[in-house]
C-alpha cells in the first residue's frame, strides 16, 4: 500500500482535486476521512455530491429528501458513477441522531436553510449552506449565535469568494490597481418561462408534503410550487435577489470593503406572463447606497436573458484610476479611457445561469471548508457572519420593494428605520418547528 507521503510529494493542487474520495481512502494514513451528508438533493445537491466526492479523503455517505422518488433517482445516479451507494434518508433529523456523518450541507428550498444549519451545529456537526441563509435576517442572526455557542464551522455557498482569479482581482484592488471604487454595477439575466395557474390538489404519493413545508405554517399543496417555482411564492421563496443577486452583492461589497448600506431603494415588476400564479417581480433595480456616494447596483431581469459584456451575469466596478468587469470565471481590467490592461481566466468553469450551477468553485469552497475543519486553512472564505452581511443586503430589497418606500438603515446593523420593513425581519413558524438559536 502507497505512503501518504509518498503519493502526494511533488502532486499539485490540481492532483489532490482530481483523485476520488475512493482511490484516496486506500493511501496509508487517511484515517481522517470525513463523511458527508446532502440534504436536499434535487437541485444544488446535485453540485455538492460533485463537489465533496472530488475532495480527497472526503466520502458522501448520506442523502436526505423529503421525495422519495428523487432520493433513489439521485442514489442510482451517484453509485452509477463508481460512488459506494450512499444511505438514504427522508427525515434529517433521522440523520442528526447517527454518529456516522461530520458535515452536513443545506441544499433544500430557501425556507429549510437555517432550520437545518441550526440542528446540524447543535448536534456536533460542521455545515455548508446554501444562499440565502434564510428567509429573513432574523433567522441569520441566530445562525450567527449558534456557530458561536457551538463552535462548528459554517461555511456560506457564496462560492465566488473561493475563485483565485476574484481573489487575485481582491489583491490588485487593495494595490491600487483601479484607485478608489465608488460604484458597483450588477445583474443577471435569464429567460424564465411562465409557472402558469396551479390548483390545490393532493401532493403526489412520492412528496412528503408536511415535511416539505418544515418550519412554515402548514397549507394545502400547489400543483406549479415543487420542484422548483417555490422561488415565487412569499411564502417559501426570496425572489430572484436572494436566489441570483446575492452571488454579485456578495462579490461587489467584498472587493469593495462594504459592509451595510445607509439607504435602499428597489423599483420592480411583474413584465412577463401576467396572471399567472408568479407572486413576485420579474424585473427589478435594486440600489444601496453607502457613504461618500459609493453605490452598488443590481439589475434582475428573470425573463430576459440579454447579456451585458458577454455574461449573464457579473459585476462592473468602476474606479478613480480604472475598471474591472468580473464573474466566477474571470475578470478584465480596462483603464480610463476603456483600454483592456490584463485578463485572467478560470482554467476550469462553473456554471452561471442553471438551476445546478455546478463548477470548480464548489470543489474549491468545498474544500476550503474541508481544510478548515482539518486545520489546514486559517479562514473560511464566507463565514456566517459574511454570509449574514450579503443576504440582508438581499432581504433589504425585498422590503423596499415590498413596502413600497426607500428605506434608511443602521449601517452598523442592517435594519431598517421603517415600521413596515422591520415587520419582515422574521417571520411566523409552524408549532414546533422554531428556528431559534
Amino acid at each position: 500500500m502507497l505512503d501518504r507521503r509518498t503519493m502526494m510529494k511533488g502532486a499539485g493542487a490540481s492532483l489532490g482535486l482530481a483523485m476520488s474520495a475512493r482511490s484516496y481512502a486506500q493511501i496509508k494514513g487517511a484515517n481522517d476521512r470525513l463523511r458527508v451528508a446532502i440534504v436536499g438533493v434535487n437541485g444544488r445537491g446535485q453540485a455538492h455530491m460533485g463537489g465533496f466526492s472530488k475532495l480527497p479523503n472526503v466520502a458522501v455517505t448520506h442523502f436526505v429528501d423529503v421525495d422519495s422518488a428523487i432520493l433513489a433517482k439521485r442514489a442510482a445516479e451517484f453509485t452509477a458513477k463508481g460512488n459506494p451507494a450512499p444511505r438514504t434518508e427522508h427525515d434529517y433529523r433521522r440523520l442528526l441522531d447517527s454518529k456516522a456523518v461530520d458535515v452536513v450541507t443545506v441544499a433544500t428550498p430557501d425556507h429549510w436553510h437555517a432550520k437545518v444549519a441550526i440542528d446540524a451545529m447543535n448536534s456536533g456537526r460542521h455545515v455548508y449552506c446554501e444562499k440565502p441563509i434564510g428567509i429573513a435576517p432574523a433567522e441569520g442572526e441566530a445562525m450567527i449565535a449558534t456557530q458561536q455557542r457551538t463552535g462548528r464551522k459554517l461555511q456560506v455557498g457564496d462560492q465566488q469568494r473561493s475563485s483565485r482569479e476574484t481573489q487575485q482581482l481582491a489583491a490588485l484592488i487593495k494595490a491600487g490597481e483601479l484607485g478608489d471604487i465608488y460604484e458597483a454595477q450588477t445583474w443577471y439575466a435569464n429567460n424564465r418561462k411562465s409557472i402558469g395557474n396551479g390548483q390545490e390538489i393532493a401532493p403526489p404519493p412520492n412528496l412528503d408534503w408536511n415535511m416539505w413545508q418544515g418550519p412554515r405554517p402548514r397549507g394545502p399543496y400547489r400543483s406549479n410550487l415543487v420542484p422548483y417555482n417555490w422561488h415565487w411564492f412569499w411564502k417559501y421563496g426570496t425572489g430572484e435577489i436572494c436566489n441570483n443577486a446575492l452571488h454579485e452583492l456578495d462579490v461587489a461589497r467584498w472587493l469593495m470593503g462594504l459592509t451595510y448600506p445607509e439607504k435602499v431603494s428597489a423599483q420592480g415588476s411583474r413584465q412577463f406572463y401576467r396572471g399567472d400564479d408568479w407572486e413576485m417581480y420579474d424585473t427589478l433595480a435594486l440600489d444601496l447606497m453607502y457613504d461618500g456616494g459609493r453605490k452598488i447596483r443590481w439589475d434582475g431581469n428573470s425573463c430576459n436573458g440579454m447579456l451585458r459584456y458577454g455574461r449573464g451575469r457579473g459585476v462592473l466596478l468602476l474606479g478613480t484610476k480604472g475598471s474591472a468587469v468580473v464573474d466566477r470565471n474571470g475578470f478584465e481590467l480596462y483603464d480610463l479611457a476603456g483600454k483592456q490592461t490584463r485578463a485572467a481566466s478560470a482554467q476550469a468553469a462553473s456554471g452561471t445561469t442553471d438551476t445546478v450551477g455546478e463548477g470548480a468553485l464548489d470543489v474549491l469552497h468545498m474544500g476550503n471548508l474541508v481544510d478548515v475543519i482539518r486545520g489546514k486553512a486559517g479562514a473560511l472564505a464566507s463565514p456566517i457572519q459574511e454570509g449574514h452581511i450579503s443576504t440582508t443586503l438581499c432581504h433589504l430589497g425585498n422590503m423596499a420593494y415590498r413596502t413600497n418606500s426607500i428605506l434608511t438603515v443602521d449601517p452598523a446593523t442592517g435594519k431598517p428605520s421603517s415600521p413596515g420593513a422591520m415587520k419582515l425581519w422574521s417571520v411566523d413558524y409552524e408549532p414546533g418547528w422554531e428556528v431559534k438559536a
